[in-house]
């Protein structure tokens, strides 16, 4: 078979067409380079409302977390960022995406003819081209060309035509050569669409915790306004009796300023504690987004009876090991460290010079008509060059600058990371030793809870015999109400040092059973 440079255009054109395909990163490359999943709500698409309607709200602490993640205002403007960091790796593919281009042009004129030819000279051309780029992440690019003309003149044969088809490769040998440098935008891209991930689950942790520490936090103000509420009953008895026995003479009249003062006490502690109740209501209220013809005004219910004490907090290494998996800031400053390193390639990448080879190959075809010329173009004329191309701008002080700067830049990161490491370690074991102090004054404070309801009693039979007065009575019963505060605030505490543990070690959302970006633990560079 005779090779001829229209089959080698062909061949060529080929290769072309097919390597403008092959821009793909082999997955081995990137580890764990999947981009962040669009996140719900996202382009318009509505969000569920987790409480339709206007009628009372039942809560619990996973029903909020999940109501917040799914309505929160604040925490849906978040949930766009996955998405458009992600968009910029399809950015960052375009640079290897084939370009087209073409034109056609065409014109006339008309002229005096010479003494030799009287009359009108007119001519008239036409020609049109189309060519397709194809850059290859190797550093190659391959340019196919084609082209035709037209010229018709009434002062010479008439018309022509010509064809003409080419191809050319250049391919870089010091600047821009290989995927390693070509592909780093690309590469970092990703990264950022991963770094995005893991930031986006930092602030759906974040978000948990302040939920379920607001919806704590109700709780405590509800059980704080039923103790309240309580103690000013017995207050009330409690006057009723004391002006009882001074009608019939058992005790003194001064003794019923005591049971005044103490009635009047419950009651600023009642009205505080309803104020307190209303502003971790509308906290809550905020974090959940309830809607509605009037969501600040429907009823939240919590179950009732005795609060849970929760788990006890894991050994503090156990805690250190999950924060240094899927702590996201440290996952974080582990994918930045990769980007960076990313752009040392590329800079130093940019102090070499520029030198190309290029090669190009084409053929050509004239004649009178179309057909002809398209077949003289299958002849055995051809046209061929190659060379290469040289520059490098003197000193390259600018790439030299960038090439420094990006190498601190690295360092920094490094350092930031050994920082952050630090840093989580010194959070983890302080938010352990809160968990478990917190623990440990569940049953102290019960304990001294049953001493003063004792000691309560033992005041109150005191009284009841002449043995006691009005103000020590009262006095005991200031300190009961005291320490059943106490008693549910430390179970309250507990639960929310719980939270504060599984938040800075990371593993608050799997121990909530919500799935979301940035699982995946990031080993270090």
């Amino acid at each position: 078979m005779t090779v001829t440079p229209c089959r080698i255009l062909a061949f060529l054109a080929l290769c072309a067409v097919h390597a403008s395909c092959v821009v793909e990163i082999p997955a081995d490359r990137i580890p764990h380079a999947g981009p962040a999943p669009a996140p719900s709500g996202a382009r318009g698409e509505a969000r569920r409302d987790p409480f339709p309607g206007d009628g009372p709200v039942e809560l619990t602490a996973a029903s909020a977390i999940l109501a917040a993640l799914e309505a929160n205002s604040e925490f849906a403007v978040r949930r766009f960022g996955p998405a458009i960091t992600a968009a910029n790796e399809d950015i960052a593919k375009a640079e290897f995406d084939p370009v087209v281009a073409g034109g056609a042009e065409t014109g006339g004129s008309s002229s005096e003819g010479s003494s030799g030819s009287p009359g009108v000279v007119r001519a008239s051309s036409w020609s049109g081209s189309a060519s397709l780029d194809v850059p290859l992440s190797t550093g190659t690019s391959f340019r196919l060309e084609y082209g035709v003309g037209l010229d018709d003149s009434t002062a010479y044969s008439g018309q022509s035509v010509s064809n003409r088809a080419g191809v050319s490769v250049t391919q870089s040998l010091l600047q821009g050569f290989g995927p390693d440098v070509n592909l780093a935008s690309l590469r970092q891209a990703r990264l950022d669409s991963r770094i995005s991930g893991y930031e986006f689950r930092g602030l759906a942790e974040a978000l948990a915790a302040e939920v379920e520490k607001a919806y704590w936090n109700y709780v405590l103000a509800m059980r704080q306004l039923d103790i309240y509420a309580a103690s000013l009953e017995l207050a009330g008895q409690s006057l009723t009796d004391v002006e009882e026995r001074i009608r019939i003479g058992k005790i003194a009249d001064v003794e019923v300023y005591a049971a005044q003062a103490e009635v009047a006490l419950r009651r600023e502690d009642l009205i505080n504690a309803k104020s307190a109740l209303a502003k971790a209501r509308v906290h809550l209220v905020r974090l959940i987004n309830l809607r509605g013809k009037d969501p600040w005004k429907r009823s939240i219910g919590v179950p009732e009876g005795p609060l849970s004490a929760g788990a006890k907090p894991d050994a503090v290494e156990k805690h250190l090991e999950s924060a240094s998996k899927m702590r996201p800031d440290l996952n974080q400053a582990r994918l930045s460290i990769r980007r960076n390193e990313l752009e040392v390639v590329k800079t130093r990448n940019g102090m070499l010079p520029r030198l190309d080879l290029f090669i190009s190959l084409g053929t050509t075809g004239y004649s009178k008509t179309f057909g002809e010329s398209l077949q003289d173009m299958f002849g055995s004329s051809y046209e061929a060059s190659a060379g290469v191309s040289f520059s490098w701008p003197a000193g390259s002080r600018a790439a030299a600058a960038r090439d420094a700067q990006a190498g601190l830049r690295l360092d920094q990161a490094r350092a930031a990371l050994e920082n952050m490491q630090s840093l989580v370690e010194e959070d983890v074991r302080t938010a352990h030793i809160e968990a478990e102090r917190a623990a440990e004054q569940i049953p102290a404070t019960a304990a001294t809870r049953r001493l003063k309801e004792q000691a309560l009693r033992a005041e109150t039979e005191k009284f009841r015999v002449g043995k006691s007065t009005t103000f020590l009575v009262a006095q005991a019963r200031h300190e009961l109400i005291s320490s059943q505060i106490a008693e549910v605030q430390a179970g309250i505490n507990h639960l929310k040092a719980l939270v504060d543990l599984y938040r800075l070690d990371g593993s608050l959302l799997v121990r909530r059973g919500i799935s979301a970006p940035g699982i995946e633990p990031v080993t270090a560079p």
